[in-house]
């Protein structure tokens, strides 16, 4: 019999930490050996989680250093931690050994000099960046990740607006001299903070866009179509992410021309050609639309096309749940490609 894949997550306490602590205390082959949170030091996992009781042990959060989760027994760390904190556990956990999945923003980018412009920080590790595999798990290389001892978990807004455009820019059947995208965040994707902007009474019945020139996320897209595209041309968008009245999902609206003889029917065979056979991805007729109640809870994307001959723009919809597909479901989803574990495995 093997013996199950010992598993840390470090930041367990965190919204996007708590779904991955409760997804891994139902996967059937790894046994979660560590937990840590500054906050919630001492106390029991089920204190913390409720939902866990009687899905894993209770376990007690702890605060270690890097250098002592380092000298631990287990194989594979989670960090979900804020950008700027990852960086600092991964690097001693790699040099230990260690296999880590970080679902920060520490290592998604390749360039140096794009971290600091968006994060204003410099990167201790800078020279690591261009050889950290991009884990949006259904478009990444099996054979990168398996070898990879450290694996970059792609943001929320990315892999909700990635995914569905991905394939179509590599196989260039959009032009992207001009593409607009706004996106719809539950709460959750702004983390656990005491701000008066996240209260209920608040957020309640109302929207608001945000970060409308700058958001963090927009390089991290950019980048990744630049890097698909084949093109010596950056690729620049407008993105306008928002803040919507729900816990919890991603909604995308991505609008592009189409490229000069192309329809929406090589669009959609171009969909299922890549993600025809991937257990995550929902590809919908076009007329219909995701929501983000279907998707909540689960590790899918829903997406559809939608052409519009007037401006001969392609319109896509996607929807993602932030916490799942969008963090803790992906970094599962990675982890089991990289052990050869069921895809599926904790996240049905």
């Amino acid at each position: 019999m093997v013996s199950p894949l010992s598993v840390s997550i470090i930041g367990a306490s965190g919204y996007t930490g708590e779904e991955l602590v409760y997804l891994l205390s139902q996967h059937p082959k790894i046994n979660i050996d560590t937990l840590t949170s500054r906050k919630h030091v001492g106390k029991t996992v089920h204190q913390i989680i409720p939902k866990t009781r009687n899905r894993i042990p209770e376990i007690l959060f702890s605060d270690p250093e890097p250098e002592i989760l380092a000298q631990s027994s287990s194989d594979l760390f989670f960090l979900a931690l804020p950008h700027g904190i990852a960086s600092h556990y991964a690097i001693p956990l790699i040099k230990a050994g260690k296999t880590v999945i970080d679902l920060s923003a520490d290592y998604r980018l390749f360039s140096n000099q794009t971290y600091f412009d968006y994060y204003g920080i410099k990167h201790p590790d800078p020279q690591i960046l261009t050889k950290v595999p991009y884990g949006l798990a259904e478009r990444a290389s099996i054979e990168a990740i398996k070898e990879a001892s450290l694996i970059a978990c792609p943001g929320c807004y990315p892999t909700s607006i990635l995914l569905p455009l991905l394939p179509l820019v590599e196989n260039k059947l959009v032009n992207t001299n001009n593409i607009v995208i706004n996106s719809f965040s539950g709460l959750s994707g702004a983390g656990k903070k005491n701000t008066e902007s996240l209260l209920y009474s608040e957020c309640s019945e109302n929207a608001t866009a945000y970060g409308t020139t700058n958001h963090r996320h927009l390089s991290e897209i950019e980048e990744q179509l630049f890097l698909q595209s084949g093109s010596n041309e950056k690729i620049v968008l407008q993105f306008t992410p928002h803040l919507a009245p729900m816990k919890r999902g991603i909604l995308s609206t991505i609008v592009l021309p189409l490229a000069e003889g192309n329809t929406l029917q090589s669009i959609y065979e171009t969909w299922y050609k890549c993600y025809g056979n991937k257990p995550f991805v929902c590809i919908l007729p076009s007329g219909s639309y995701p929501q983000t109640k279907y998707i909540s809870g689960t590790n899918r994307i829903d997406f559809s096309g939608h052409y519009d001959p007037r401006t001969n723009n392609l319109i896509i919809t996607s929807a993602i749940d932030n916490l799942v597909k969008g963090a803790g479901g992906q970094g599962i989803q990675i982890m089991n490609i990289k052990y050869g574990f069921h895809e599926t495995d904790g996240l049905l």
